[in-house]
């Protein structure tokens, strides 16, 4: 298992800014040698890890390396999530596998820490994991199932802690990992994982929700965009109508304002850009969170990103990935 995601490392890890790999390698160092969460990697040893880990990549490059079946049953294709995870249930072990962004396959292997029925879904948390790669997303969704990377997680927080120490923290980050605790103690952020593991159980239902209302065309779309702006886009706006179906009103109903804060804090990138307005809704901190203006800031967002949703959609339908490409510029126009 741990073959397949350094053959996927080997294709795929590169592909982000120099800063990111960086802080990403120096974390995936971590799980692999065991750190504590809050222990700096000894600076030499790093890097020759990080040398030898792309030796490793380049040669797999070289020789033309495949991904292999698993050694379950007769052999699994590792892409088989469901027949994988059925094999490895009665070890309290749990399996991901699938597409990730810009086409990088993502394999991991971890304990199983809860099995649970959400929605009409299937949801599995995990605990510490046993094979990963360098991407590590916290949760996926895919085919009714919802995966949350309890270990993915906390790794991810504690590197917005770490990140947070060089420069201006964000305030909404801070008012979520005070709620928990000391910023400065890992059991602090170990207890925020674990809060906030519902959190990403909602997005992920709620992008569940947001595929079955755009029909399976969506998928279709999404895996033939080559062109990395589109492919941002394109997510970012499933993500929206995800958070105003689901997310957004269930945390509001449950006054769970630390919560709120930790979305707040997420949310950035293209989804700021394209909904400046979700934003505007939380208000000016110190002031007292507006539940009622969150709530209606996502119920003005379930049409309109399903409306955004669906004319992309429709302009794919029309004219393909360049008439896709087009109709994602007047959303996003270059600077």
């Amino acid at each position: 298992m741990q073959r397949n995601c350094d053959l996927a490392d080997a294709h795929h890890a590169d592909g982000k800014s120099l800063c990111t790999y960086l802080l990403g390698m120096r974390e995936y160092f971590r799980w692999e040698t065991g750190l504590p969460l809050g222990q700096s990697p000894e600076r030499a040893r790093l890097s020759g890890w990080i040398a030898e880990r792309e030796s490793r990549w380049e040669a797999m490059r070289d020789e033309g390396a495949t991904f292999v079946p698993l050694p379950l049953a007769d052999g699994l294709d590792p892409f088989d999530e469901a027949s994988v995870n059925e094999c490895i249930a009665g070890e309290r072990l749990a399996y991901g596998a699938g597409i990730g962004l810009f086409g990088a396959p993502l394999f991991f292997l971890g304990e199983c820490r809860l099995r649970l029925a959400r929605d009409g879904a299937r949801v599995i948390v995990a605990g510490d994991e046993l094979a990963r790669g360098f991407n590590a997303p916290p949760a996926v969704s895919r085919g009714g199932l919802v995966i949350v990377r309890l270990d993915a997680l906390r790794r991810w927080l504690w590197t917005r802690v770490e990140t947070a120490r060089h420069g201006p923290p964000g305030q909404a980050f801070v008012t979520a990992l005070r709620a928990y605790g000391d910023p400065e103690q890992p059991a602090t952020v170990e207890r925020m994982a674990e809060g906030e593991t519902e959190t990403l159980i909602l997005h992920e239902l709620g992008e569940l929700q947001a595929t079955a209302l755009l029909g399976p065309d969506w998928e279709s779309m999404l895996a033939g965009v080559e062109d990395r702006r589109t492919e941002l886009v394109v997510r970012a706006v499933r993500d929206l109508l995800a958070d105003c179906l689901v997310t957004l009103p269930r945390l509001v109903e449950a006054r769970a304002e630390p919560s709120l804060h930790f979305w707040l804090a997420g949310f950035d990138g293209p989804r700021r850009s394209l909904a400046p307005a979700l934003a505007l809704a939380f208000g000016r901190r110190p002031q007292p969170l507006d539940l009622l203006a969150v709530d209606r800031a996502a119920r003005v967002g379930r049409k309109s990103w399903s409306a955004v949703a669906h004319d992309l959609l429709s302009a794919w339908q029309r004219g393909g990935h360049p008439a896709l490409r087009q109709r994602v510029a007047t959303l996003t126009p270059s600077r």
